[in-house]
């Protein structure tokens, strides 16, 4: 599916959520399902890729430390490279800016995703958030 595009009638829009911490993955699955969403999730980069070419899904929402510091940036630049998933809204939400001394924002290149939230972050928030970047 194209960016910003609705899901076929009578489907689900799918999200994907890659985060390591369970206390994010299980409440915003929650919340998302409850609004209506299809959710699949992933607890680490790599899974999120297989996830991401397997399921395509509407949108991703991806952590930056999981496996390592800076994993969730090489994910969202592979899904960027990848002709098949290059399409997929990515929105960041991490805590690594209060773990370096500089800010993280998107750009074309090296984080190449529609926005970068700070976490903590409210499921409500998450779910406005989600709700601009695709038509359910």
């Amino acid at each position: 599916m194209k960016k910003n595009e609705a899901a076929p009638k009578g489907s689900k829009t799918k999200i994907l959520l890659v985060d390591d911490d369970n206390d994010f993955i299980t409440i915003n699955k929650t919340v998302l399902e409850k609004a209506g969403f299809a959710v699949s999730v992933a607890y680490n980069g790599e899974e999120g890729l297989k996830k991401a070419q397997n399921e395509r899904p509407n949108l991703i929402v991806l952590d930056v430390m999981m496996t390592h510091q800076t994993e969730g940036f090489n994910v969202s630049r592979e899904i960027r490279n990848n002709a098949e998933t290059k399409e997929i809204p990515l929105i960041m939400v991490s805590s690594v800016n209060d773990t370096v001394p500089w800010k993280f924002e998107p750009d074309e290149t090296w984080l190449p995703v529609d926005s970068f939230i700070e976490k903590p972050i409210s499921p409500e928030r998450l779910l406005d958030e989600i709700r601009k970047r695709v038509k359910d």
